[in-house]
């Protein structure tokens, strides 16, 4: 089955075409109609015994998917989205039909995948500032032809974000055994994330075949900025930054907040959270790369 999210920033009927045609064997293409959608399309899959799950969407979908399935089909990932950071993760081409190409050679590996409060993620999971600006992004809606706004858009919610708060997060959650924090990046792989063509690295010891790592800065400061920025986008320092809480190859966290902070699961907003229960599901999934 070829699972297509037709609202995704790169999806179009030619390039759904030429994905198509790359990808081996006879495909059933469903479209997703609703929120939720591919979940049910991946779920029907696996009790059709399909041989193969491809999606061509952006991160969402891809969410979506990994929560519609059971580990035993092995998933394609098509860069469809504005961003796409587990295909590039994974290390697939950001062209949807060159990576169609590669995953048509059937090479597979076996992934961890994380979840929050039950909610499966492929690539990361945030409380407090990332899924701040998660929701805040949401809240721009979509452009006319359905797509979500594009990078500058992101760039400026972020900057918006950081000056609303003059640059200040206090410590307002506990990470049982590891500390007070003021948010916490939750990783299953590196990088944590893109912007644009750069690649973060929040947590540089995160890898799919493992458990979850986390980073959580005790507080920050106006000063700090700078530092925690260039910690946070080149992946150094973590491990011995005494502003910085770092967990690798974590299989439970529970993280308790002071009061409500959103939370996102591979960039998508799943509302406010008092307590999250993180866990990681070793070997998991198989995915095409």
């Amino acid at each position: 089955m070829l699972i297509v999210n037709p609202f995704a920033s790169k999806v179009t009927d030619e390039r759904v075409r030429q994905v198509r045609e790359a990808l081996p064997g006879e495909l059933e293409v469903q479209r997703t109609e609703h929120r939720g959608h591919a979940t049910e399309l991946a779920r029907a899959a696996v009790e059709a015994d399909a041989d193969a799950i491809y999606v061509f969407s952006g991160d969402g979908g891809f969410n979506e998917v990994l929560n519609g399935v059971d580990g035993s089909i092995p998933v394609g990932f098509l860069p469809g989205g504005g961003t796409s950071v587990l295909p590039r993760a994974l290390g697939l081409p950001r062209d949807p039909v060159e990576a169609a190409i590669r995953i048509g050679r059937g090479e597979q590996r076996r992934i961890s995948v994380g979840r929050v409060n039950g909610r499966r993620f492929g690539f990361n999971a945030g409380i407090g500032f990332d899924a701040e600006i998660v929701r805040r992004v949401d809240g721009l809606g979509r452009r006319p032809d359905g797509r979500r706004p594009g990078d500058l858009a992101f760039v400026w919610t972020v900057a918006r974000t950081i000056a609303a708060r003059r640059a200040r997060y206090e410590p307002v959650l506990e990470l049982e055994g590891l500390g007070r924090g003021a948010f916490a990046l939750i990783a299953n792989c590196d990088p944590y994330t893109y912007a644009g063509r750069a690649a973060l690295h929040v947590a540089p010891l995160a890898r799919f075949e493992l458990g979850l790592d986390v980073v959580a800065p005790r507080s920050v400061q106006a000063r700090d900025l700078p530092r925690l920025v260039a910690q946070l986008v080149r992946g150094k320092c973590q491990l011995e930054a005494g502003g910085l809480i770092y967990g690798h190859d974590l299989d439970r966290l529970v993280i308790r907040c002071d009061h409500p902070l959103p939370l996102h699961v591979d960039g998508e907003d799943v509302g406010d959270v008092t307590e999250a229960l993180v866990e990681c599901e070793r070997d998991a999934v198989s995915v095409f790369t």
